[in-house]
């Protein structure tokens, strides 16, 4: 059988980085074809337009798409596409693992849980207007609803149980946003009891923040709405190792788009240094939803030995915060290759270890937040 996907390249480092994950999607020996269609700048120059409706005839067609990054201006400019195709397509739930994997700098080696984040409403809704005429004071309407907040947080806990997970966390401020907040908080009450195998509470979403930072280990399945997720998502990269190694899925009802949590990083396009793992990792999540575990196992076990080795690493990875000693900074395709040289050597059986902690955690500024 062979697998046709949606490929959408991006913009900025976006192709480079889905190069990468096609190249390691080759090394796994599965037969699949790529359907290319271009979104953002890219769509812009060739049609006229940001999202092009090839791109939702693709998507539609394939049931599944693996994305690069796009870019999205900041204050002006076209609206945001990543949010136009979650809304359009009804992909309404945002999944974002954030798995320890980035080496000797992570300071959070037990780091291991999701961040499960209702992607087509809430402050995210595009809803916002000027209050007056001289566009000295702007509103921004916060869009909850009980069918939206009643469907993200059955998926949460049916995610928990399939994924082996104990412990769903809902996130909110109903403290002070006592209709929306107080919506979302009353769906996941009502809720919970639903599923008694599974411990659930609830945090505050600035409580949550600081709990993250102290003890990321006692969480394991977050579930909150779109601005709140957005921001713990990255928060919780930070913690695994940072955006260039946090992977993300979008689900809607048949559909799946797999897109890496960091941005475009236009300024870097076309050098060949950015960070490919989040987008390979993108991969993997893929290739589970279509049921291909075996392989998805081998590219994360060769992605963590890669890492681990510090041999062909980009220079994210090769940062001090990231390794005790000096590394020379690899190619994205140098990375690239040498993970999918990997892909058919490694055991995917063997239990990989935790990461232990050396240090300040090292960043890397090429990647933006999407």
């Amino acid at each position: 059988m062979t697998y046709r996907i949606t490929l959408i390249p991006g913009d900025g480092i976006g192709p480079e980085v889905t190069d990468a994950a096609r190249l390691v999607a080759t090394a796994t020996g599965l037969p699949i074809e790529w359907d290319v269609v271009d979104a953002g700048e890219r769509a812009i120059r060739a049609s006229g337009t940001p999202l092009p409706d090839a791109v939702f005839d693709s998507i539609r067609r394939n049931k599944v798409a693996l994305k690069g990054p796009i870019t999205t201006p900041i204050g002006g400019g076209f609206r945001s596409v990543n949010v136009a195709l979650r809304q359009q397509l009804d992909l309404y739930a945002s999944v974002r693992p954030a798995r320890a994997i980035a080496g000797e700098g992570t300071r959070f080696p037990e780091t291991n849980l999701i961040v499960v984040r209702e992607a087509t409403e809430g402050l995210y809704s595009g809803v916002e207007h000027w209050v007056d005429r001289d566009h000295t004071a702007a509103e921004t309407v916060n869009v909850i609803t009980r069918k939206a907040s009643d469907r993200i947080i059955r998926f949460a806990f049916e995610r928990a149980r399939r994924d082996h997970r104990h412990h769903v966390t809902a996130v909110h401020k109903a403290n002070i946003m006592k209709t929306t907040g107080a919506l979302f908080q009353t769906a996941f009450r009502e809720m919970a009891p639903q599923y008694p195998d599974i411990l659930a509470d609830e945090r505050l979403i600035d409580n949550m923040c600081m709990q993250l930072v102290k003890k990321p280990e006692e969480y394991d399945v977050l579930v909150t709405t779109n601005l709140f997720g957005d921001i713990l998502s990255d928060l919780c990269a930070g913690l695994a190792g940072g955006l260039g190694v946090a992977p993300g899925a979008l689900y809607g009802e048949g559909l799946a788009v797999f897109e890496p949590v960091h941005g475009s990083a236009p300024k870097y396009a076309g050098q060949d240094k950015a960070d490919p793992v989040a987008e390979i990792l993108c991969l993997e999540l893929l290739l589970r939803h279509l049921g291909e575990t075996e392989a998805a196992d081998r590219i994360f076990r060769a992605v963590w030995e890669t890492i681990h080795e510090k041999k062909v690493v980009t220079y994210d990875l090769a940062l001090p915060g990231y390794t005790a000693r000096p590394v020379p900074p690899s190619s994205c395709s140098a990375m690239a290759r040498e993970i999918a040289r990997k892909v058919p050597l490694v055991d995917p059986s063997v239990p990989i270890p935790p990461a232990r902690p050396a240090g300040p955690v090292g960043t890397d500024p090429s990647l933006e937040g999407s």
